[in-house]
């Protein structure tokens, strides 16, 4: 990803729009005529989307639509089947460059860039010669970062938990209390009960105030651009005129 967001901002600055693709020739370069026809319809980004995977293994295309619908799920804005094959124009290129977060997932950074887009459908390629430098172990960190980079809705969730904790310790209290002064329970126990569930509840309940707050730092640091204007309908250098 680094190395790819390095390409791009080097391009944008001696290019009206930038294309990037596979090394390993998978991706179907006849494809790029339209990339280039949808540009001068007026796309700004042009996303190339496979139409199926036949020439992935049974686990590497079970893993990887798993993985698009989890960050669906998630509610990160990602297209389906879509990995790095896409037309930015230059201003799109610009947009990108104002994304300033170090563990980089630009299949979900480029859709919150804006502008119009659209879409080319492709048929992917046997590769022509060597191997995947994308192990499983890469495969994982690398969705692994997707979805941490993009969604607080697992430190949301963790917050709901222990919401839910903090609920069901109340009625554990109250059991092991009735439980106590009808005599049904053995010396002690009420004790231990209500000591673990009050306990439990409470740090459950607490995580989930801590996780509340992590995941407004989180939005903070990332520092992304809050809006970007895509035209203007007038020209703002002319001053208004009186009743305008």
């Amino acid at each position: 990803q680094n190395a790819l967001l390095c390409g791009l901002m080097t391009a944008k600055e001696y290019c009206d729009c930038a294309i990037s693709l596979d090394a390993d020739l998978q991706d179907d370069v006849d494809a790029l005529d339209k990339f280039v026809e949808k540009h001068l319809e007026g796309c700004d980004v042009v996303y190339g989307v496979r139409n199926k995977r036949e020439t992935d293994t049974w686990f590497k295309r079970t893993t990887a639509e798993g993985f698009y619908k989890v960050m669906k799920l998630l509610g990160v804005d990602i297209v389906f089947n879509h990995a790095d094959y896409r037309l930015m124009s230059k201003r799109a290129l610009e947009g990108l460059s104002e994304y300033k977060e170090v563990n980089l997932f630009l299949r979900g950074i480029v859709p919150l860039i804006g502008y119009r887009s659209d879409y080319v459908y492709y048929d992917r390629h046997e590769r022509f010669a060597g191997e995947s430098k994308y192990p499983l172990k890469k495969m994982i960190s690398f969705a692994l970062d997707g979805i941490t980079s993009f969604s607080v809705k697992p430190l949301k969730l963790i917050s709901n938990f222990g919401i839910l904790i903090s609920i069901l310790s109340i009625f554990g209290l109250l059991y092991a209390l009735i439980s106590y002064f009808a005599g049904l329970a053995v010396s002690g126990w009420t004790a231990i009960v209500c000591s673990i569930w009050l306990l439990g509840g409470l740090q459950m309940l607490c995580l989930g105030v801590v996780g509340g707050y992590i995941g407004k730092i989180y939005s903070e640091v990332k520092a992304r651009p809050r809006y970007r204007v895509e035209e203007h309908l007038r020209n703002t250098e002319k001053p208004l005129d009186k009743g305008e």
